[in-house]
């Protein structure tokens, strides 16, 4: 009786302790599919910066808007994947990622820049582009070839464009290379006469001068580094990964990335 009674209590025990197990997350997949499912409630946040048009931008309403959050929002879809959108200063992306404040990157981010591939994790290329200079339309500059060590350039921190013109100031090229968070700043800069051009990639800059024709031109021939766009997530989430590349991959089979080509650069 006394042996059967320990038998019985050992088992009860035992039963006692899968549960507790279960219920504080024990299994070691349930961590893995997490990190691919999203955070807390199964969504994704993927961090923008949201001044980059026709890539992402924000309408009067005060809503993410662009290309990117599009084909995001369809390959989300096509994969079953849940997301919300979070924007903040391009230079803040990647530090978002590694601090697990976001799961992936889509911001019009050159994946051949720098050393941004040993940080995070980067996709397939979505998207191809090339620097561009951007001059008053009454400028007499001819390219990026003409600038004069006296004049100043304007970009974006973090991108491409503010490391050239950083590095331009540093050899001397240019009297300064003003960089800033937002292209909206570069733009007025270059308005009130405080800049003589801006590096900008080409498609953001066509879509400035969609609506400012009568303000700014482009000068000259691209320069710089062939840049390609692609979404990030952090390191090592190649389930994730793997994901956003079939759904974009599926995008370009149906045709959907074709058509949003057309809705934001035509």
């Amino acid at each position: 009786m006394k042996n059967t009674l320990k038998t019985m209590l050992a088992l009860m025990l035992g039963i006692m302790m899968v549960f507790a197990m279960t219920a504080c997350g024990g299994s070691s997949d349930s961590g893995d599919s997490e990190a691919a499912e999203g955070g807390e409630g199964g969504t994704l946040k993927v961090v923008t910066e949201a001044t980059f048009a026709p890539f992402e931008s924000t309408d009067e309403e005060g809503n993410i808007i662009g290309f990117d959050v599009d084909m995001m929002n369809a390959i989300a879809e096509s994969q079953g994947l849940t997301i919300e959108w979070v924007n903040m200063e391009f230079d803040s992306l990647i530090p978002a990622l590694q601090s697990n404040q976001g799961d992936i990157i889509c911001a019009g981010m050159n994946k051949l820049a720098g050393d941004r591939a040993e940080k995070v994790d980067f996709g397939d290329t979505y998207f191809e582009s090339d620097l561009m200079l951007l001059v008053k339309s009454d400028s007499e500059l001819t390219g990026i070839d003409a600038v004069t060590s006296d004049m100043k350039l304007a970009s974006q921190i973090g991108t491409t464009g503010g490391d050239m013109v950083q590095q331009m100031k540093e050899e001397g090229k240019i009297a300064d290379g003003v960089v800033l968070n937002q292209w909206t700043d570069c733009y007025l800069q270059l308005q009130n006469g405080d800049v003589q051009g801006v590096i900008v990639d080409k498609p953001v800059g066509e879509a400035y001068l969609n609506a400012h024709s009568d303000i700014a031109k482009f000068v000259g021939d691209s320069f710089g580094e062939h840049e390609e766009f692609a979404f990030a997530v952090q390191k090592g989430n190649t389930e994730l990964l793997d994901k956003l590349n079939a759904g974009l991959a599926e995008l370009k089979e149906n045709g959907t990335y074709e058509e949003l080509v057309a809705k934001w650069f035509s």
